[in-house]
């Protein structure tokens, strides 16, 4: 009877050892990658209430003169959205605000991956807990470079 071959368990160890490395290494960048396209979603979302928002403008000489999103999509869908995203990429609700008296400005703003409302600088961020605006038919502040 021969002798059976097999790994040693130093052998063993080594392997899990430079798997975790490899995860480590591998695992931020993912995360990053997921937030990423979290955000490039949420600004597609944006670009496309934005351009249903500007038709409606375009339809009656106005912007919707609401205050709140969930009064501001029964004005949108079907004619001029078929259906509006209820949500941005990381599932927080959108903030809408309008010129209720004349009509004239609106404001989408997503709140970012923290779902809390950051302060507004305006142009570009660095940051995905960074709010997100679109005004009047074009980003007042948006991600720009490398996020955190």
């Amino acid at each position: 009877m021969g002798r059976e071959r097999g790994f040693t368990l130093v052998e063993l160890l080594i392997v899990v050892a430079i798997i975790g490395i490899i995860a480590a290494i591998a695992v931020p960048d993912l995360i990053n990658s997921i937030d990423r396209a979290k955000q490039k979603a949420t600004m597609a979302d944006m670009r496309a209430l934005g351009s249903a928002v500007e038709m409606y403008a375009v339809d009656n000489n106005t912007y919707p003169r609401v205050t709140s999103y969930t009064s501001l999509t029964p004005f949108l869908q079907p004619s001029h959205i078929k259906l509006a995203p209820s949500a941005d990429g990381w599932n927080h609700a959108w903030i809408y605000s309008g010129d209720t008296n004349n009509g004239l400005d609106y404001t989408l703003t997503s709140l970012g991956k923290d779902g809390v409302a950051s302060v507004q600088t305006g142009g570009k961020t660095a940051n995905f807990n960074c709010d997100i605006i679109f005004s009047n038919g074009q980003f007042f502040q948006w991600p720009s470079g490398t996020q955190t």
